[in-house]
């Protein structure tokens, strides 16, 4: 048996020496506690961080435009043959269009197949015409008819915004109308065309119509 000196017996051994946070096992669960905090803490500003950027990558940041229910008015360049869909003052929708088949000037008389020029009102519309829908300029105005009286002749009317006509059939032929002045003196469209001017232009909606 091995001999101490005297005053000195043997201790037990601490079974904290080797692991000295066995003696509190308090503390390490909060330590514990505070790597798993960061470590969230640390996934949550990654994550933040790649939406932030990849949202300004791809302008997904930024405010989505909100389609007007109505457009304000219409205004045609008949020289650059569009037709332009306004919203506070800003253009919202081009479209290119066929005119009459003598498309110069201002039109003064049934059968000479002008497009008028000046202000009028689109005011009323037809769903069942003999084009794909219809929407009625307001010529002849006041001035029109006055002109007509004084010069013995009839000013026209029924000049429409509308889409192709509904006997064609042929997607071939359809391009060939596409691509030229073919109308009396209306404003054609295509057909998918028509259909978005039909929802966006409500009856009253003012047209400007420009050399």
């Amino acid at each position: 048996m091995p001999q101490y000196p005297p005053g000195c017996p043997p201790t037990a051994p601490n079974p904290t020496a080797a692991n000295p946070t066995a003696a509190n096992p308090t503390a390490s669960n909060r330590r514990s506690r505070h790597r798993r905090a960061a470590a969230l803490l640390l996934a949550a500003v990654v994550a933040f961080s790649t939406l932030l950027v990849g949202g300004l990558l791809t302008g997904c940041a930024s405010k989505p435009e909100v389609a007007p229910r109505f457009v304000d008015s219409v205004l045609v360049r008949k020289g650059e043959r569009k037709l332009q869909l306004l919203h506070d003052g800003e253009v919202f929708r081009e479209y290119t269009v066929a005119l009459g088949d003598s498309p110069v000037g201002h039109k003064f008389q049934e059968g000479d197949e002008r497009t008028p020029e000046g202000d009028y009102v689109l005011n009323w519309r037809n769903p069942n015409s003999n084009f794909h829908k219809s929407i009625h300029i307001s010529y002849p105005n006041h001035r029109d008819r006055a002109f007509a009286r004084a010069m013995g002749i009839d000013p026209g009317g029924m000049i429409m915004i509308h889409g192709r006509p509904n006997w064609l059939t042929s997607p071939a032929v359809a391009r060939e109308y596409d691509g030229r002045d073919w109308t009396d003196g209306c404003i054609a469209v295509k057909n998918h065309e028509m259909d978005e001017i039909w929802r966006l232009v409500r009856d009253g909606t003012p047209i400007r119509i420009l050399p």
